[in-house]
């Protein structure tokens, strides 16, 4: 019996071999083919796709590539007086070359204070720099250094174009990490910001990531020129998608004037004021809709060359001291005027030599008095 069960199971053994053999397309490599496959926990093209690049992507990577070079890193040294001593506080930001000679665009906030400036290129070279003139009304700087060779340089677009939603790119030096890109869109255009130092008009509000270090640096547009200097960001900690960049139509009026003059001048009118209006200007007999009444003439400016009068007498008002007896401007070019901001925004349309109408309130009637304005010292 146990003979016939061991013939029995040794032919059903030998007829699924011979079935499987010769029935089927033996294939051991199928057999074994998941036994080596059991480790890999991925999947990949059967062909790297690495190098086909969106047209998006590729017009990033060329920008990158154009701008890149010209971009610099800048470090500025100032000293501060404390009661401990002097000692020395750094800053960092980013420019760019916008000459082969080494001329460099920035931020005033960046380069305007620094009694040591150092500039950093791309091939990690470092030079001294030194600032040729700087306009604090619009936060730029021109700088230069003596590279002793030709340099890169980015072209300047037109800032006077820009519609919300195009495309933009920022390179810049973001808490010391050198030549990085972000990219975003216009998010909105003519934006009025407070910084420490003053109020910025005008400004290009943007999503592309700005954060501490990238002021200074270029933003630009789709074709690599550069539309905007990059100023500032909304929040203290870091970019949260609202950054603001200053247009590079006021840059270039900057570098028009020191081409053709040298220098770079700020306006300047010699007056103390102070804004009056409603009942406290009919209070003094003046007109309601108000103006700047002057407080000071200063000895040998432009003002007291123009013969605009500073008060007679002193009233007390609200416990505060009040001059009396001045001109009260009203007008500027034709332009009201009734506060200092208002006053502001006209002269920073303005430099030194050009001429100012000015229209005050004298003596119970309207005058127009036109006057040269005189060119503010530069103080770094």
């Amino acid at each position: 019996m146990r003979v016939l069960r061991t013939f029995f199971w040794a032919a059903v053994l030998a007829a699924g071999f011979i079935y499987i053999t010769g029935g089927t397309r033996w294939d051991v490599g199928g057999v074994l083919r998941p036994v080596r496959n059991a480790g890999r926990m991925w999947s990949e093209p059967a062909t790297a796709e690495s190098a086909g690049f969106s047209t998006d992507e590729q017009n990033n990577i060329d920008i990158y590539k154009s701008a890149r070079d010209a971009t610099v890193f800048i470090t500025s040294v100032v000293y501060t007086r404390s009661f401990f001593g002097v000692y020395p506080e750094k800053g960092t930001g980013t420019g760019f070359v916008i000459s082969p000679e080494g001329e460099i665009l920035t931020n005033n906030h960046v380069a305007g204070g620094g009694q040591q400036l150092t500039v950093t290129l791309s091939d990690k070279k470092v030079y001294k720099a030194r600032v040729l003139g700087f306009d604090p009304r619009n936060d730029l700087a021109l700088i230069k250094i003596d590279a002793g060779r030709k340099l890169p340089t980015i072209r300047l677009g037109d800032s006077g174009r820009l519609v919300v939603g195009q495309k933009v790119l920022a390179i810049g030096n973001p808490f010391q990490f050198e030549g990085t890109l972000t990219t975003g869109i216009v998010s909105s255009l003519d934006r009025t910001i407070e910084t420490e130092e003053n109020k910025l008009e005008g400004m290009i509000q943007t999503d592309a990531a700005i954060n501490p270090g990238n002021s200074g640096g270029p933003l630009l547009d789709s074709h690599g020129s550069v539309i905007g200097i990059n100023t500032a960001i909304y929040g203290a900690q870091g970019s949260i998608g609202i950054g603001f960049a200053m247009p590079i139509s006021r840059a270039k009026a900057m570098l028009e004037e020191y081409q053709t003059r040298g220098k770079i001048s700020r306006p300047w009118l010699g007056l103390v004021t102070v804004p009056v209006a409603g009942d406290l200007a009919e209070m003094l007999q003046l007109p309601a809709s108000g103006g700047l009444l002057i407080q000071e003439v200063e000895r040998g400016s432009p003002a007291e060359t123009a013969g605009l009068r500073g008060p007679t007498r002193v009233v007390i008002v609200s416990n505060f001291r009040l001059g009396i007896g001045g001109d009260l401007i009203t007008a500027g070019d034709g332009q009201p005027i009734q506060d200092k901001e208002s006053l502001k925004r006209l002269m920073d349309k303005k430099h030194g030599g050009d001429m100012l109408e000015l229209t005050v309130y004298r003596g119970g009637r309207s005058e127009k008095i036109r006057l040269k304005l005189g060119e503010a010292p530069q103080q770094f």
